[in-house]
């Protein structure tokens, strides 16, 4: 057994030794790599004329993206045409290499050109709306043997550039409510707090809601059962006087990823028990709702500092 196991490892061996075919050379370093950044750099500040140097004259570029089969792709007098409308409209325009990543020329056996692929980032923001434009970016680039660039394929994240389209119109993004039953609930739920009721109170949170407030590190939640712990704990040294709304809350039912938020505004007066000291403290709450009418997320935008004061 043990000969036939060995003679069958020497084969697989032999078999994946035969399967390996070098197809060309990778340069780090190559006067194609120089002419791609040196376009890309020259593109972002609009400077036409040395794009236009860079580009070969059957230039086209294609959003590698497009799975449309009909799509041509833009050609050297179009491609120049963005680089003056990028630079005039986009504000704080970069593009840099990506972390520790750095292009690569490939130069296929056969080929009469060479490949170019980078790992970019571009940063901007558009002039008129506002939109961020912070994205990874990876492009092929086809260098032909004059060292001119007759094809670039660009893969991005076009869902920032959808948001750019839609931001030149107003558009609608649900419906907004200042009575609704969910408001109802939050209405409750403070003021079974207000009352220390504090089984009531979470009786209104899904078993999975998490937690959040100012003073928690970014990323930090807690459970049901941890918050409900510290607001027990909150509750031997400090008395609730009062937990007033300020304003109206109001209930978000979102379009864009059915989300179900209720917003609300309000003042805590606590008096600490030990001395009597009282504090005012704003709050800001938010809950997300599941479809089942319970709150899946309260992110409170309020800080307990004043509470520590001597």
């Amino acid at each position: 057994m043990k000969k036939h196991v060995t003679i069958a490892m020497m084969i697989f061996s032999i078999v994946m030794f035969s399967q390996k075919k070098k197809n060309g050379t990778i340069y780090k370093e190559h006067p194609a790599i120089i002419a791609v950044e040196a376009m890309q750099q020259a593109f972002i500040k609009g400077d036409t004329v040395a794009v236009a140097s860079y580009l070969a004259d059957n230039f086209i570029s294609i959003n590698g993206m497009n799975n449309n089969p009909e799509a041509k792709g833009t050609n050297k007098a179009q491609f120049l045409k963005d680089s003056d409308f990028w630079s005039k409209n986009i504000a704080y325009l970069t593009i840099s290499r990506q972390g520790e990543a750095y292009p690569d020329a490939l130069e296929y056996d056969g080929d009469t050109g060479l490949w170019v692929q980078t790992w970019d980032y571009i940063r901007g923001v558009h002039e008129e709306t506002g939109v961020k434009i912070d994205m990874p970016v990876h492009r092929l680039y086809v260098v032909n043997k004059d060292n001119k660039i007759a094809r670039e394929i660009t893969y991005d994240d076009g869902t920032i550039f959808d948001n750019l389209r839609e931001s030149f119109v107003p558009r609608t993004n649900g419906k907004l409510y200042n009575h609704h039953e969910y408001i109802n609930k939050v209405l409750r739920m403070v003021a079974a707090l207000e009352h220390s009721d504090v089984d009531k109170a979470f009786s209104f949170f899904a078993e999975n809601a998490r937690f959040n407030n100012l003073d928690m590190a970014n990323g930090e939640t807690h459970s049901v059962a941890e918050e409900k712990e510290a607001f027990l704990g909150m509750l031997k040294d400090w008395d609730i006087e009062r937990i007033d709304v300020s304003g109206y809350p109001d209930y978000l039912e979102y379009e864009l990823d059915k989300a179900k938020v209720v917003q609300s505004w309000w003042n805590l007066r606590l008096k600490r028990k030990s001395d009597g000291k009282k504090v005012n403290i704003p709050a800001m709450l938010v809950h997300y709702f599941n479809d089942e009418g319970m709150m899946t997320r309260e992110m409170g935008y309020y800080t307990t500092r004043a509470m520590e004061a001597k």
